[in-house]
């Protein structure tokens, strides 16, 4: 028997999991994330985490294929991370340091990226191979895969879907320093964002008004939804706008056959897509219309099932 390890690393925790060479996942487990003094004991304590299951489970080297890894920043083919955000790290050539503490193939991706895969190989975009994944939470993320491989790109930033510009004329920054960004609308804090502005607007009834302004969040702003107050689907119509807009242009690039769509936001449930698929029909283009919409299905476990993933093709 065949196994591999799938390791998806986190600003808080590092997520792992044990993997069967078919993608059955015997065991999964969590360990702080160490980001004192730079991440220096992040990769040890990943390698030794490993090393204790391993241990555990009385497998030898021989019988782990090896280990995928997902990281929170922009990783490079050589599985080098030129900077992070949140763990301490700038240059790392993570793939070696961690093939030495292990003496195991490593490989290394984009934890976004990575989840995107672990959704097309188990999860909501199961039997397809080209696929759009966006992820909604504090920000927006996101992953492209074609033909069964991450889109990396020439600076490992391929998918940066949440930083792509939708509106020429916003005058506050996004946290990556630019303007107008999905990820200023359709993230939780976005849609907050849009109902604290529609709120200012104007003094139109709404149960949102029930709530301290600085209360309102996209859990709220959809559960008004789903009660059919007027201002909250307003609000998700202009969401769904900008999200369904820009899925639509990224379609007419990548072609994909299915866009799965995660993270805290995508909780909401189908009530979601529909705010989605409305716009991002009025916009794609023709050859495009077939594909499919659908929501994540592996909720936290998208990063370590990608990882194994990375291992297993």
């Amino acid at each position: 028997m065949r196994y591999c390890f799938g390791v998806d690393i986190g600003g808080t925790t590092v997520k792992l999991g044990l993997f069967k060479f078919d993608g059955e996942v015997l065991e999964k487990w969590e360990i702080k994330t160490r980001t004192e003094n730079e991440g220096a004991n992040i990769l040890p304590d990943v390698a030794a985490a490993i090393k204790e299951r391993m241990a555990q489970h009385e497998l030898p080297k021989e019988d782990v294929l090896g280990v995928g890894v997902g990281i929170p920043a922009p990783v490079m083919e050589t599985g080098i991370v030129k900077a992070t955000a949140n763990l301490g790290w700038g240059y790392k050539e993570v793939k070696h340091e961690l093939e030495e503490l292990l003496e195991i193939e490593v490989k290394v991706g984009n934890d976004a990226n990575v989840a995107a895969l672990g959704e097309m190989w188990k999860g909501g975009g199961l039997g397809h191979r080209n696929m759009i994944m966006v992820t909604l939470g504090t920000g927006v993320g996101g992953g492209v895969i074609t033909n069964g491989h991450i889109m990396v790109g020439g600076h490992g930033a391929g998918g940066e879907i949440g930083h792509i510009c939708v509106n020429y004329d916003e005058t506050e920054k996004c946290g990556c320093g630019s303007r107008g960004c999905l990820e200023q609308y359709a993230s939780a804090t976005g849609i907050a964002r849009l109902a604290r502005k529609r709120l200012a607007k104007n003094e139109d009834a709404t149960v949102l008004r029930e709530k301290n302004i600085n209360a309102i969040s996209a859990k709220t702003v959809f559960d008004a939804v789903k009660e059919g107050d007027k201002v909250a689907c307003e609000i998700a119509e202009e969401f769904g706008q900008y999200l369904g807009y820009a899925l639509a242009n990224l379609a007419v690039i990548v072609d994909p056959e299915i866009i799965v769509i995660g993270g805290g936001v995508s909780r909401a449930g189908e009530i979601l897509l529909d705010y989605v698929t409305k716009p991002f029909m009025e916009r794609v283009f023709f050859a495009n219309k077939e594909c499919g919409f659908a929501l994540a299905t592996l909720g936290n476990d998208a990063g370590i099932f990608g990882a194994a993933k990375l291992v297993l093709k």
